[in-house]
Parts: structure tokens; sequence; C-alpha cells
């Protein structure tokens, strides 16, 4: 198959791609499954045969849509090297709705059925306000400098992406390194791997025979084992989840913000594809994601889809549409025969990690070099609230490992956290407004940076950024959670004041 005639829309490059967001998309199931299963008791025939190919679906939905934009950009401009947008499920939202949605419903009723239905209800309410949002994609990207855009998006690929699966290949260094290793010799310096195997699937294949070899000699520690079940469990959509309208708005507050970082994290991402060279409008990307989250809340899904950082660094392996053909067939055909669980069983986190490393380290390059070199300060300043939000998730790790929590805390360490909270909740949309401020500063336009700060500061005394709240919720202004945003919307306000009046002055221009 052919977008125009002699333009293949699939190359040797597509399988390096295909591993690394197809790997990606299985573990996030796997760890859906594993927490919900383990953690909060959910039966494993509702997870595995109705939550886990529900949310596949909207992986399914958004690939092939994303495969026919490209393949569309690929005829219009007449060009073969268009590479399709990667899509998935979001990391950031499993989490917050396993631990703060779908767990806290589970303990609360002690009823499966209704936390899932009240997960799927909060799921649909993120895609339609991501569809309302989608319009304003375009004009966001007009609106909003590059550095501002990639900085924040660089900061979540460093430290997210690349930082905490850093962790997992040091916790088994001899699979992981090992990993790594081939992973930048191939992806980064170019080395051809033997036979021509793409360079992603030789790391992986490789490093899994060594940790497997290793534990065939009783050397290692042994796999985790990881539930599964065989049948085919077609997604089929359904209204229930309107019969939990009412509990769901509850958990409204804590999941909107992911909806709201998903819109933002899209907008940057066709920023990032654009800055790589294929020119996708915002308005398209921002719709499908809306859409294939809206299904695969319908279908029985209840973690959100998003574009996926990483365009660059796949169209840096080479590839061009077939990975993403690809993924949305093997993560719904997976999904739908009960089979992700098991195909992720055999790959230790140490071998694929390194892949993320790799996609990681290549956004966080690109957002410097496609930015221009007097904004690279601008770009920096958006990595320090992804700092925050990635110390909040390990010291969370750490507490809980030690069996305490936050409330434990006290003096200089109570305080520590409290301004992690501030600082990381809310983090890619203030890395977006921090970036923008300081561009428009390095570009003497004082005042609509005092603008960006006033918007900075009513954003604050919502909740969207800089919330008190452990679980990063949105609240009224009329009834914030302590002094805190109010004093970080009045410093927002006064230093809006400062900038306004220094524009005015003339010489530094506005």
């Amino acid at each position: 198959m052919t977008a125009r005639r002699g333009h293949r829309w699939y190359a040797p490059g597509d399988w390096n791609a295909f591993c690394g967001l197809a790997l990606d998309n299985l573990t996030q199931l796997v760890i859906l499954s594993s927490l919900l299963i383990g953690v909060f008791g959910f039966p494993a025939d509702l997870v595995l045969g109705v939550m886990v190919p529900g949310t596949a679906a909207g992986v399914l939905v958004g690939d092939l849509a994303y495969s026919y934009l490209a393949i569309r950009l690929m005829r219009a401009e007449g060009r073969a090297d268009v590479t399709a947008m990667p899509f998935g499920i979001d990391t950031p939202s499993l989490f917050g709705m396993v631990f703060g949605v779908l767990g806290p419903a589970m303990l609360a009723t002690r009823d499966p059925v209704l936390a899932w239905k009240i997960g799927m209800a909060v799921t649909v309410a993120m895609g339609v306000v991501k569809l309302a949002l989608a319009w304003t994609g375009d004009w966001a990207r007009r609106a909003l400098p590059r550095a501002a855009l990639l900085g924040s998006i660089a900061g979540v690929a460093v430290l997210l992406i690349a930082f905490l699966p850093s962790l997992k290949i040091f916790a088994d260094p001899l699979v992981g390194l090992t990993a790594l290793v081939l992973v930048l010799a191939a992806l980064v310096g170019g080395v051809r791997m033997p036979l021509g195997v793409p360079g992603a699937l030789f790391a992986v294949a490789v490093a899994t025979a060594l940790y497997w070899g290793r534990a065939l000699l009783g050397l290692g520690p042994p796999h985790p084992a990881v539930a599964a079940s065989w049948g085919l469990v077609l997604p089929w959509p359904t209204l229930a989840w309107i019969e939990a309208l009412d509990e769901a708005l509850v958990y409204l507050p804590l999941a909107l913000p992911f909806a709201v970082a998903t819109v933002i994290g899209g907008i940057d991402n066709t920023e990032s594809a654009a800055a790589a060279g294929d020119e996708y409008r915002a308005r398209d990307i921002l719709l499908t994601e809306a859409v294939a989250t809206i299904a695969a809340g319908a279908a029985g899904g209840v973690i959100q889809n998003t574009p996926y950082i990483g365009h660059p660094a796949y169209k840096a392996m080479g590839a061009r549409v077939g990975y993403t053909v690809a993924t949305a067939l093997v993560i719904g055909a997976g999904a739908a025969v009960g089979g992700v669980s098991l195909l992720v069983s055999v790959l230790p986190e140490a071998a694929v990690a390194p892949i993320l490393v790799f996609i990681g380290l290549s956004i966080t390059g690109q957002a410097f070099l496609a930015s221009p070199a007097r904004h690279a300060t601008a770009v920096a300043l958006a990595f320090i609230p992804a700092v925050a939000q990635v110390s909040l998730i390990v010291g969370n790790q750490l507490l809980s490992a030690a069996g305490k929590a936050a409330a434990d805390l006290t003096g200089p360490g109570r305080a520590t956290y409290d301004g992690l909270l501030l600082l990381g909740n809310g983090f890619v949309l203030t890395a977006l407004l921090w970036g923008t401020v300081l561009t428009f500063v390095v570009e003497r336009r004082l005042r609509r940076a005092a603008g960006v700060l006033l918007v900075a500061g009513t954003a604050t005394l919502c909740g969207f950024i800089h919330s008190p709240l452990p679980t990063g919720a949105i609240f009224w202004p009329l009834d914030p959670p302590g002094g805190a945003p109010l004093a970080v919307a009045g410093a927002y306000g006064a230093a809006a004041v400062a900038l306004w009046a220094l524009g005015r002055g003339g010489a530094q221009g506005a």
C-alpha cells in the first residue's frame, strides 16, 4: 500500500518505533491491571475482561486516526518522510485515576462494579472537556512561544520519561545498562545491529535473553508474576456509566486537570512535530484524543488517551505510519483476547526502560535546538516544575515504603513537602506559563508577560496550578484550601504590576 505513487507509508524504521510505542502501551495496561487487582481488590475478570479492553479501544481509535492524518499529510505535501504522531494511554492519568478515583471509590463503596462505572463516567467527562478545548489548539500554537511549548514538554521528557525509567535500569544494571548502551548505539550513534535487526528490537531481545539466561542459572531474581486470562473480550459501547454520574461528580475536580494537561501536551506535541518537519493541525490532533478518550470511556475503559511525547524520536528512527497502525492492531487485538499481560510478563522492565530514556533525551535535545538560542533560558526554566513533580513521586514512594505518609512529616521536612506540592501540582501548565513569561521578557514584550502572569494568578486561585491539596485537585476561588493559593496568586499579581510598569516606561518596550 502507498500513500501516493512511490511513497510507501511504512519503512524499516517502523520496527524500532513499533517496539517503543507498543511496549509502552502494553506496560501501561499491565500496570493498570496489577494496581487494580493487587492493591484495591478489583475482580480480575472485571479488570481484564472489561476495563483493559475498553481502555485499549481508545488506543486503537487514536492510533488509526493519527495514521490517517499522516497519510493525508504525505499525500498533500508529496513527500514520503512523514511520521505519524504517536498515541497511547496517558501515564499521569493512569496513576491519578487509580489512586484518586478508582481506588478511593472501591474503598468507599466496596462495590467494584459501581467503582468501574464511576471511572467510566469520569473518563467520558474528561473526553468531553477535551472536545470543547480542542478548538483552541491552533490559536494557542500561534499565541504561545515555541520555547514555552517545547520547554514544558522537555521537562516531562527528561524527568518523567527518561529519569524515572533510569531507576529501573539501575535496579538491574546487567540487563538495563546493556540494553541502554545498545539502544543509544543504534538510535543515536547509527551503529548497524547484526543482520540488520532494528536497534530497539535487538536491544530488548539481548537484554531479555540475559535476564532469562541468568534466571535459568539461578543467579537472579524471579520475574514477577502477572495475572492474565485468555478469551475473546470485545469492548462494546455501553451507557452503564450514566448510572454513576452523581457519584462521579465528587471526583471531577481531581480528574479534570489531567484532561487540561493532555490538551496542553497535545499542543506541545503538535509544535514538537512541526519542529521535526511534520506540520499537523493542532485541532485535528486534539479532536482525535478527545474522541478516542470518549470512545474508551463509553466502551468500559477507565484511563484517558493522549498523543505521546516522542514524535521527533520516532522520526529519527526512520518511522513513517506503519508503527502506529501496528500498535493500534496489536494493542487492540492483544487486549481483546486477554493476552496483553502475558506478552509483557516475559519482558523485564530494565530491558524496556532504555527505549523510554532515548525518547526522553531526544525530546529534550530538540527543545533547545528548535528554539532560538536567546530563548534557551526560558526552555530551562520550564524544567523546574517537572523537577518538583518527580520529587513528589519519588518522595511519596519512599514515604510509603517506610510505612509513613506526608502527614507524618514535621518541621522543615513538612515545609519542603508543602513547597513541592505547590510547585509540582499542575506542573505542565506552570511550565508553559513560566516559559512564556520569560520568552516575552527576553523579547522585551513586558506587558504581554504581565498579562501571562495574571493568567497564572487566576489559574492559581482555582488550583489548576499550585494546588496545595495532595491530590492536586482544583477548587472554588471563594473557598480555597488554606492561604497558600491567595498568597501565590497575590505574588503573581505583584509581579505582573511590576512588569506592566516597566513596559510602560518606553525604553523597555512591550
